[in-house]
């Protein structure tokens, strides 16, 4: 029987290492993203042999997909080892519901979950934003890089102080003590920056103008053609300055020419906002559930 234990920072680098085997470019399996919201969703995992389950235990009790070299694992053995005798999953990687396809075949109930599907960019074009459709986009970086004296940065340990100060800022201005989404997105954030200089793979950037630092970005370099974007903020006073924190830091990091922006949840706002940036595809993932796996 697996045994499930909290998310811990001492295997990282295990957890990173069978992560980079699977192949999965899913940005929840991101260990940034798993440890940064452990808490919030009372996240935990078990250790197999060559393979990392993941669990939540809030709101509700589920099994996420799990990492591993989804293709040399002996499927039926690892999933008879979980409690539940047919269980099922939420946030699963098209990758693995490929891997799994062949094992269960029949028995297995794959339906797409559109509000976890990621945003993939070119980020390239995101950089250049030419053409009609990134005009609007244009025309407020344009505004911003006119208007105000300002200089970007790229995030690092100095900062994390002023960057704490600003999120702290932005919080009150947002009112998030009214808000349990942004009161639990205030709190990641202040753990993932709390432990910077532990966390692998971590960037990000920052916007000063007259010596205020007024957006900034957290990221990771995620495969060697990927950056998630994990945490955007900036103050909307300043015209253009979220056009102007996703450009300048994108441009900063040429080297990456696709950027994963995450998911929508189902938000029709942040869908439309999403879309507006005209993602070239989107990271796929499923509710599956597996009938009589043993």
């Amino acid at each position: 029987m697996h045994i499930f234990e909290p998310i811990s920072l001492h295997r990282q680098d295990e957890y990173l290492h069978l992560l980079t085997e699977s192949g999965i470019t899913a940005s929840d399996y991101s260990f940034i993203n798993l440890w940064g919201w452990a808490e919030e969703y009372g996240l935990q995992w078990a250790w197999g042999e060559n393979v990392v389950w993941i669990k939540q235990t809030r709101p509700e009790k589920a099994y996420w997909g799990p990492v591993g070299p989804l293709k040399a694992i002996r499927w039926e053995e690892e999933i008879g080892l979980l409690s539940e005798s047919a269980p099922s999953f939420i946030r699963v990687p098209q990758e693995v519901v490929f891997a799994w396809a062949p094992t269960f075949n029949g028995r297995i109930e794959a339906l797409e979950a559109r509000g976890h599907w990621d945003y993939l960019y070119a980020a390239g074009d995101l950089v250049m934003l030419s053409g009609n459709k990134y005009h609007k986009k244009k025309n407020l970086l344009n505004q911003f890089t006119k208007k105000y004296a300002y200089r970007y940065q790229e995030l690092n340990h100095f900062l994390i102080g002023k960057t704490k100060q600003m999120q702290e800022r932005w919080c009150v201005w947002r009112d998030c003590e009214s808000s349990e989404t942004l009161s639990a997105e205030n709190r990641v954030i202040d753990r993932v920056l709390g432990e910077w200089e532990r966390l692998h793979n971590i960037m990000g950037g920052a916007l000063i103008v007259n010596n205020d630092l007024v957006a900034f970005c957290i990221a990771e370099a995620f495969t060697p053609s990927t950056l998630i974007i994990h945490f955007e903020k900036g103050f909307t006073e300043y015209s253009g300055i979220y056009q102007a924190m996703n450009q300048m830091f994108l441009a900063e990091h040429r080297e990456f020419p696709f950027v994963n922006r995450e998911q929508d949840l189902c938000e029709e706002g942040l869908r439309k906002a999403k879309l507006s940036y005209h993602p070239v595809d989107f990271v796929r993932k499923y509710q599956v559930a597996i009938k009589n796996p043993l």
